[in-house]
């Protein structure tokens, strides 16, 4: 089935989104004020004929476009995100939805990993797609038929956004190891830790304790913690290096946002605590490190 569909934001994400969808479907771009592909008609006019609707936008100005974009939505139509952060409410893509379209419009997040250059040169996908409405799960599946990403449907939105965005705060720590050269061993360690962390925070918001174990969970943390090209990777490597000048990124932003408003008790979680100390106070890196393995020792435990 050909769909209208209207992809919001012309960044990396928006032309991979592009580069999936324009063979197959009428595509429409809107980016920075303006129609960059399709009619050149007003946004209103481009968001009352799609059916499908792709924020391919940073979680900041989401919910300032969402509401814009809210009395001229269709019947029925999807509004999609794929930003995986916190604005400064502290509140997730699937949040800013809830808050705008619950019981009035079809919303969903699509998260897993993704990466916008492999997508782009044709190389797979994988995704979890989590919808307000299940039924939604036809339209994406007519989206992205035939395409290399592969979209699996979800459920549990808020554990999923949640084990995503907190995802790039562990994929710090993977960088640091690689850089102090503490080994393969130590890699296993950290997925290990990262992900029970995370199911203990997902079910401290009432998610499911299986849900980071999923392409937005599991998948995407050993994406983004072990490509060299990853940022999040990269900043780890850069603050065991001693270059602090430059500390920034959604996981530096998530960090914030964490403390600030506080949705769980953060130092309850050790590997967790441990990025964020790393990230906040740069200069006690190796200390903090050494104190972590320490505890690790220190609780170590015999399974059965």
């Amino acid at each position: 089935m050909k769909l209208r569909v209207l992809i919001l934001g012309y960044g990396e994400m928006g032309h991979a989104m592009e580069y999936l969808l324009a063979a197959r479907h009428d595509v429409r771009i809107w980016n920075m004020g303006e129609v960059v592909r399709g009619s050149r008609a007003t946004l209103g006019d481009e968001v009352a004929e799609a059916q499908a609707i792709l924020f391919c936008l940073p979680v900041n100005p989401h919910h300032e476009i969402a509401s814009r974009i809210a009395p001229y939505l269709a019947q029925g139509s999807l509004c999609l995100s794929i930003a995986k952060g916190l604005d400064e409410s502290g509140r997730t893509a699937a949040q800013v939805f809830e808050s705008l379209f619950a019981g009035r419009h079809h919303y969903g997040v699509v998260y897993g990993p993704m990466i916008s250059e492999e997508l782009r040169a044709g190389r797979y996908g994988f995704a979890d797609a989590v919808l307000s409405d299940a039924a939604d799960f036809d339209v994406m599946h007519s989206l992205f038929r035939g395409s290399t990403l592969v979209c699996q449907q979800a459920s549990d939105m808020h554990g999923r956004s949640w084990s995503v965005i907190l995802k790039n705060v562990y994929a710090i720590m993977f960088g640091v190891a690689d850089e102090l050269k503490l080994g393969d061993n130590m890699r296993g360690h950290l997925m290990v830790a990262a992900i029970a962390e995370l199911s203990g925070i997902v079910q401290s918001f009432g998610g499911q304790a299986h849900t980071p174990y999923s392409y937005a969970g599991l998948g995407d943390l050993m994406t983004t913690a072990t490509s060299e090209d990853s940022h999040h990777h990269a900043l780890g490597r850069q603050l065991a290096r001693g270059e602090w000048s430059d500390i920034s990124g959604e996981g530096v932003h998530t960090l914030r946002m964490v403390e600030k408003y506080r949705p769980f008790d953060w130092r309850g979680y050790p590997l967790f605590s441990l990025v964020r100390d790393i990230v906040t106070q740069p200069a006690t890196l190796h200390e903090r490190v050494e104190d972590y393995l320490k505890l690790l020792r220190e609780t170590e435990s015999c399974a059965i």
